[in-house]
């Protein structure tokens, strides 16, 4: 019956996986009842995997490293059988192998996580932007809407049975102008409705392109009105949606200034 001491001999051959048949046996039984040796096994096998990595990782705690190497120093030489030397003799190759395996886990892990870190940073960012966006037109409309010298003008449909309505509404001093449609019918692929300023004088000043959206609404916002212009009415035209320079289609929708 061996005694505690002679177990405690044994740490580092259990740790590195060298008992076997009845002497891993009878050393686990002593380990289960044992408080002190399970406790120096836990902190073995901590050392062990701290040295694996220390390879191509980061460095193991010095006390670590001398910890495990006074347990093993500290084992009893014996004669090992045929078996147990061969399986000593595969460890020193499988340990860098173990451990090149347990760093690239690791590595994979690290770019895993910071990929999703990246992603889920780049989603806010755009979103921020997006947020910013949409604010800047509320701020613009809403300096539009309240401008003392804002008119609105309604245009109405020169033959339709849908009735699509629009309202311009610019304001001369802030030189802004916006166009909200509803009702409007989709337009077929490469077009899209343009809307244009007829001024007191000379020829229609395009203003703006949108396309309604599935409930025919459609909103045009952030336009200026051209300098030392004067407008006289609105209106809409069906154009390419590049945009054209002057109207190549029928007036759809007018509206006069008042």
């Amino acid at each position: 019956m061996k005694t505690h001491e002679q177990f405690a001999d044994d740490l580092a051959l259990y740790a590195l996986d060298e008992l076997t048949g009845s002497e891993k046996k009878d050393f686990e039984e002593h380990v289960a009842a044992c408080v002190a040796c399970r406790r120096d096994l836990q902190m073995l096998r901590g050392d062990l995997g701290l040295l694996a990595l220390s390879s191509s990782g980061p460095q193991p705690p010095a006390r670590s490293k001398e910890r495990l190497m006074r347990a093993i120093a500290s084992e009893p030489r014996r004669k090992p059988q045929v078996a147990q030397t061969r399986r000593r003799r595969l460890w020193p190759t499988l340990v860098p192998a173990f451990a090149a395996l347990g760093l690239l886990a690791f590595t994979a892990a690290l770019l895993l996580n910071r990929s999703d870190l990246q992603y889920q940073v780049a989603i806010l960012q755009t979103h921020n932007r997006d947020l910013g966006d949409q604010l800047d037109r509320l701020n613009e409309e809403v300096r539009l809407l309240s401008a003392p010298d804002a008119v609105h003008v309604s245009l109405n449909p020169q033959n339709s049975p849908r009735r699509p309505t629009g309202t311009a509404i610019f304001s001369p001093s802030q030189k802004q102008l916006m166009f909200m449609a509803t009702n409007f019918l989709p337009v077929s692929a490469g077009k899209a409705y343009e809307l244009w300023i007829i001024p007191t004088a000379g020829a229609p000043i395009p203003a703006g392109l949108f396309k309604p959206d599935e409930h025919g609404n459609g909103i045009i916002l952030g336009e200026k009105l051209p300098e030392g212009v004067t407008a006289k009415a609105f209106a809409i035209t069906i154009e390419n949606e590049s945009g054209s320079d002057q109207p190549t289609s029928p007036i759809l929708l007018v509206g006069t200034v008042s």
